[in-house]
């Protein structure tokens, strides 16, 4: 009795469980369909006139059973010398309406795969354009390579469910709505029989496919992990050959593949059985209206006074009405699979349609080298000045990572930051172009609050040259103009030369014309790097951020460039994360920083004086990266 009891709520939770998801499927599906119905509706509705007149015929070459039947097989079998000149005028004029629907059947088939493959092409389009207004936190939160999985896989679902199962849904309604009338008509009896059967056939497809939904929920998240998982390993091929991490990788592949294999199975295992189900309760309908059929066709029962009479010809038509009739609930059943996995994947797009975007609500704006008030018409020289004021920031609102952070400088300093790894260094970069919003306290450039000013404008006004260097597939040239797109190429070799990049390009098979594919990957890292910081100079920024911009370049080459840098930083506000002294030492400002907190400022003679923390890292140990 008591595991019983326990057991109760257990089942009612499950129940509400799965009609929640009901629901939430039926939401989801729905908001497709207007999503499609949106942007096609003149298709559609030509589809649905094609799918009433392919339905109309096929009715039509039904009911000409019964006609043919009781009008000319049975008198024919009763003549002696039969004429079926009339027989073959019927069916020529069968032939023409059958052909009829053949052309409307090709036509909304047509249409459906240029609806599908028009609303993947606008979905995907509509996806990348919102992906590119959200804001970094969101590709912090979430794997590359599961947002990756809901442009390809999850995409895909959503085609293969709107090109076959919306049109069998349209066509499988009209077609039970035309023949459930023509049943009528015939004989009620035996459309009560036919009903009964078609309400168990729905009630099990329903039953059946609540049930798998959740495991089709699985199958896409395994899905996507094992594509996050490949694309990381593809990503990092030459540190899994360096630590000899084959066998682990493989196992580690082999246990997500399991999960995927598994809740595949799971969820097309419940699935795959609706149809034969349904088949079967069709051909038991089928038997039923069989018996029922003779049996009031030799009984002629009466009810109210209403003599119910069938014919022959009536029984063979209704039995090809009873298919009819439940057969399009069997087509729907065969789409139960690509039904739930599409739902499953339009709630992951969905998902990633609704996420919240990037806010903006800066008004100042940047032309011609001013800052641009559009209230007062106030315009400010771009100066690169850029001060913190007692501003604290977390990356959640449980977690705080900068204390009271103060730091003042002046158009043109050199400011470095220095500090363990994660004091927050590479945290304070990414305030000053608003990738992160600060909780509290204010950062100030050219006396204007960052909050106020345009982000698009903002960070045109700045370059920054991350520690992680990525190339586009394009030409060199293509890839150094990618920091100003309306530089011309004289512009961009400049910037080359100035950063001392150009040596190595003309050194190229095609010098600035040669293509470069996979990230740069014929390229060492210091080759990649120097285009990244010449990306950085051909935008003439007022404002420079170099976070470890030469971590990954050789001395000789540092040296190289660093005169380049040091004509690149002329001029400009330039904020470094740099762990090399040859960077620190000739900085106007160094900020020391631990556990996001501002301990030390000052010049490099300064900081030594005090003999604190920069004091040991100069004499010791060395500055560690961010």
């Amino acid at each position: 009795m008591r595991n019983f009891n326990m057991n109760r709520p257990q089942g009612r939770g499950m129940q509400a469980g799965f009609q929640k998801a009901d629901r939430q499927q039926r939401a989801i599906v729905w908001r497709l369909t207007k999503y499609v119905l949106k942007n096609y509706k003149f298709s559609i509705g030509t589809v649905l006139v094609c799918i009433v007149v392919a339905s109309v015929t096929s009715l039509a070459s039904t009911l000409f059973t019964r006609t043919l039947v009781d009008d000319y097989i049975v008198p024919l079998t009763q003549m002696a010398n039969p004429e079926y000149a009339s027989l073959a005028q019927a069916l020529f004029r069968l032939g023409a309406v059958l052909l009829l629907g053949v052309v409307c059947s090709y036509a909304y088939n047509r249409l459906m795969i240029n609806v599908s493959q028009g609303t993947m092409s606008r979905l995907r389009k509509q996806l990348f354009e919102h992906m590119e207004r959200l804001p970094v936190s969101y590709f912090d939160q979430h794997a590359h390579g599961d947002v990756m999985s809901v442009y390809t896989n999850d995409v895909d679902s959503l085609r293969q469910m709107i090109s076959t199962a919306l049109a069998q849904v349209f066509n499988s309604l009209i077609t039970i709505a035309v023949t459930f009338a023509s049943m009528v008509v015939l004989s009620i009896p035996l459309t009560l029989v036919s009903v009964l059967i078609a309400i168990v056939m729905m009630l099990t497809t329903t039953w059946l496919g609540s049930r798998s939904r959740r495991f089709f929920k699985i199958q896409q998240q395994s899905l996507a992990q094992v594509n996050g998982f490949i694309e990381e390993m593809m990503t990092g091929q030459k540190v899994v050959k360096v630590f000899c991490h084959e066998t682990e990788a493989v196992r580690a592949f082999e246990d997500i593949n399991e999960q995927l294999r598994s809740s595949a199975c799971n969820a097309n295992r419940i699935a795959n059985i609706v149809m034969p189900v349904n088949g079967n309760l069709g051909n038991l309908g089928y038997v039923l209206i069989a018996v029922v059929g003779a049996a009031v066709a030799l009984a002629s029962p009466s009810f109210c006074g209403v003599e119910f009479t069938i014919s022959l010809g009536t029984i063979v038509a209704f039995l090809q009405l009873n298919k009819s009739f439940t057969q399009p609930i069997t087509h729907v059943s065969q789409q139960i699979n690509s039904v739930l996995n599409a739902s499953v994947g339009a709630e992951r797009v969905f998902n990633l349609m609704d996420a919240e975007p990037e806010t903006d609500a800066g008004q100042w704006t940047l032309a011609d080298g001013l800052w641009h008030s559009p209230q007062s018409a106030e315009k400010r020289k771009v100066e690169g000045d850029v001060d913190f004021r007692h501003v604290d920031f977390g990356y959640t609102a449980a977690k705080q990572v900068l204390f009271d952070i103060n730091i003042n400088t002046q158009p043109g300093q050199k400011i470095a930051f220095v500090g363990g790894t994660g004091a927050g260094k590479t945290t304070i970069i990414n305030l000053i172009n608003r990738f992160y919003e600060i909780q509290h306290g204010e950062i100030l450039y050219d006396g204007i609050p960052v909050s106020d000013i345009s982000k698009q404008s903002l960070r045109r006004s700045m370059s920054i040259v991350l520690q992680e260097t990525h190339l586009f597939t394009g030409t060199v040239l293509d890839n150094i103009r990618y920091g100003c797109l309306e530089a011309s190429d004289e512009a961009c070799v400049e910037a080359a030369q100035r950063v001392g990049a150009d040596d190595f390009i003309r050194r190229l098979p095609n010098g600035y014309s040669t293509v470069l594919s996979g990230d740069g990957g014929n390229l060492s890292q210091g080759e990649r790097q120097l285009l990244a910081i010449a990306r950085a100079a051909v935008a003439n920024p007022s404002v420079l951020v170099l976070d470890e911009a030469t971590s990954s370049i050789d001395t000789r080459t540092e040296q190289l460039v660093q005169q380049g840098m040091d004509r690149l930083m002329q001029g400009r506000t330039t904020f470094v994360i740099a762990h090399r002294l040859s960077t620190v030492r000739n900085a106007d400002l160094i900020i020391v920083m631990e556990q996001g907190c501002i301990i030390e400022q000052g010049s490099h003679d300064e900081l030594l004086a005090l003999r604190g923390k920069y004091y040991q890292l100069y004499m010791g140990n060395g500055i560690g990266p961010s």
